[in-house]
């Protein structure tokens, strides 16, 4: 079931796939470059939390950097979430110590086996320029988890207000270290370096108030930059493989993503 509306030149279609993986209908939005019928060849996005880029109205984002010339076209997908996104956005393999993300493996499975084989099926592509792979929150954890599990089918991840607090020992717990205790670190340290992996993360100075070592931190800050720390103590360059933006009046909210979504998207696919 598709349909779809023009807006600004930018053409937005509206999908629903229903997943045998996932047992639910998944809505999905294209948001398709103006001057583009065929989106072979093009780089494809996708995006957790779909919903959140029709709120902020993506297609005028978008529009506005294609009308400079800020950044080449790009096929952007939006995946819209459920109301278990706790346990679709997990880490895949690996529940959280409430035993949130039961269905991360799943929804890995729904995006490499339903999703991309329907984008190419639906829009005749043979092959995209490369992928990449962005989310808000949890969304942002998953994609991060879905990037660095599955290196061969992408270039780019990009996390927003990242949930990397995600942990698999509660905080109070007299055991609780979070070196060893947070999931997403962990993955990261006992992985393996794919050296064309590019990394985007966004944290808000008021994402937040909550300080579990009392350093003056915020957590969501002081969790992104230990996970950065990881990526750079596996290889990772810190200029050219990725770039960190902390905004000092962001907050954990859909216009404080919209505002860097374009931080992101020129970072990755601007003219030169």
């Amino acid at each position: 079931m598709s349909e779809s509306k023009e807006l600004d030149s930018v053409i937005v279609l509206k999908h629903k796939i229903s997943s045998k993986y996932l047992k639910r209908e998944v809505l999905v939005d294209g948001y398709l470059p103006p001057g583009i019928e065929n989106p072979s060849e093009l780089p494809l996005l996708l995006v957790n939390d779909g919903q959140d880029l029709r709120t902020m109205k993506y297609e005028n984002i978008v529009q506005h950097l294609f009308d400079k010339e800020d950044i080449e076209p790009l096929f952007t997908v939006g995946i819209h979430c459920s109301a278990d996104r706790k346990n679709e956005y997990g880490t895949a393999g690996v529940l959280d110590y409430l035993g949130r993300g039961t269905k991360a493996d799943v929804y890995q499975q729904f995006i490499f086996e339903e999703l991309l084989p329907f984008i190419r099926k639906e829009y005749a592509v043979t092959s995209f320029k490369h992928k990449a792979y962005a989310g808000f929150s949890l969304g942002g954890l998953s994609a991060i988890d879905i990037v660095w599990k599955h290196p061969e089918e992408f270039s780019f991840a990009g996390a927003f207000s990242g949930s990397f607090w995600w942990r698999d020992r509660d905080q109070d717990h007299e055991d609780f270290d979070e070196n060893t205790d947070r999931i997403m670190h962990r993955i990261i340290r006992e992985g393996n370096y794919s050296p064309w992996l590019k990394f985007f993360f966004e944290v808000g100075a008021k994402d937040e108030t909550a300080d579990r070592n009392n350093n003056g931190i915020i957590d969501i800050i002081d969790d992104t930059l230990d996970l950065i720390k990881e990526l750079t103590n596996k290889g990772y360059n810190r200029e050219n493989d990725i770039n960190y933006l902390e905004l000092q009046e962001g907050k954990h909210d859909v216009p404080t993503w919209a505002g860097a979504f374009p931080v992101f998207l020129k970072w990755v696919w601007g003219k030169k």
